[in-house]
């Protein structure tokens, strides 16, 4: 069940992507066929448009994966995204005539401490006040999108005031670039990111401590002398500085620069990219390149088959449905096989 639970919820997402479409009027198989054309229909497509998009969900995926596996519900990757994103912006603006490789890790480093530092609020709530961080992680995302609006229309506007932009990030800190494609160097990050934890969560006593926390952290307290808040909070602390490196990468290896809508919604996406892998770091990659093929082949399909870009989100929501009814009916089985 757990290994068909995949592979069900994308052929159910699509299936339902495609059903949708017939009704609606479209061509379904012509739509799908340029969703496929878009995203795999040729290396370029596949390099320079699901890759480049699959590296911030592949981060972002981490990151939800590291938070839930801890037992944290993390909502707001968005905001951390955008805090990193401007961190990342600030310091590469800075770096004209340094050394790339010392420049390229200044950006990054700052957007990981941008992430952690903006996800340090909510830990704070919840270690002092007993805040969800459910709905404190998730408020602050609105707030991280003002804060970007608010810094590219001031200290970081452009320098002829004119767009709601920043001016672009020095070459030196710009992340290197695959000959021929878009893809930059941001991909070896991320499956260096999740080999790492998978490792930690697979081979260490900290990982297995914090699946422990994860699965029933008043049992871990008791039976295993684990500090559940303070494994919680370091799961956070962890999320969020994934989540703002990928807003470093976004900026150093794709836009140069910190406009508003940086973020396609990525850090929502990510959620659906953690769920679809189960939280296993792995998985998670293989499921990035899946959305972010479906992220490229959707402008494909709004472009050749003229439907609208955001129907993709169809098949992005039927993913959550179907994983979080599959979970539940898991846990029911496993409860009654205790019971009897």
């Amino acid at each position: 069940m757990v290994a068909r639970t995949p592979v069900l919820a994308v052929l159910s997402g699509l299936a339902v992507l495609a059903a949708g479409l017939q009704l609606a009027g479209y061509d379904a198989p012509g739509a799908l066929a340029a969703l496929w054309q878009g995203a795999a229909g040729s290396w370029y497509a596949f390099t320079s448009a699901t890759l480049v998009r699959a590296i911030p969900l592949i981060l972002i995926g981490l990151a939800i994966a590291l938070a839930f596996r801890g037992g944290a519900l993390n909502i707001g990757a968005e905001g951390q995204f955008y805090a990193g994103a401007v961190a990342a912006t600030w310091v590469g603006l800075h770096a004209a005539g340094g050394d790339p490789a010392v420049a390229v890790a200044g950006v990054l480093l700052a957007a990981m401490l941008a992430g952690l530092a903006w996800v340090a609020v909510p830990v704070w709530l919840k270690l002092r006040f007993g805040v969800l961080e459910v709905i404190s992680t998730l408020l602050l995302n609105f707030v991280a999108e003002s804060f970007v609006s608010l810094m590219v229309q001031g200290p970081l506007q452009e320098s002829l005031h004119i767009y709601p932009q920043s001016d672009p990030i020095a070459e030196v800190a710009r992340l290197p670039v695959l000959p021929g494609t878009r893809l930059h160097a941001g991909l070896a990050l991320a499956l260096l990111a999740a080999a790492a934890l998978w490792y930690l969560f697979a081979r260490t006593l900290w990982g297995f401590r914090l699946r422990a926390v994860g699965m029933g952290p008043r049992a871990a307290e008791i039976s295993g002398r684990i500090d559940a808040r303070r494994m919680t909070a370091v799961a956070l602390l962890g999320s969020g500085a994934l989540a703002g490196l990928a807003g470093g990468v976004e900026v150093s290896g794709v836009s140069y620069a910190l406009f508003q809508n940086l973020s396609p919604g990525y850090g929502f996406t990510g959620i659906a990219v953690a769920l679809l892998a189960r939280l296993n770091p792995l998985g998670v990659v293989v499921t990035g390149v899946l959305f972010g093929a479906l992220e490229a082949g959707a402008g494909a399909m709004q472009r050749d088959a003229g439907v609208p870009a955001v129907a993709v989100y169809v098949v992005e929501a039927v993913v959550i449905v179907v994983v979080l009814l599959a979970e539940g009916a898991e846990r029911r089985a496993t409860a009654a096989r205790v019971a009897a």
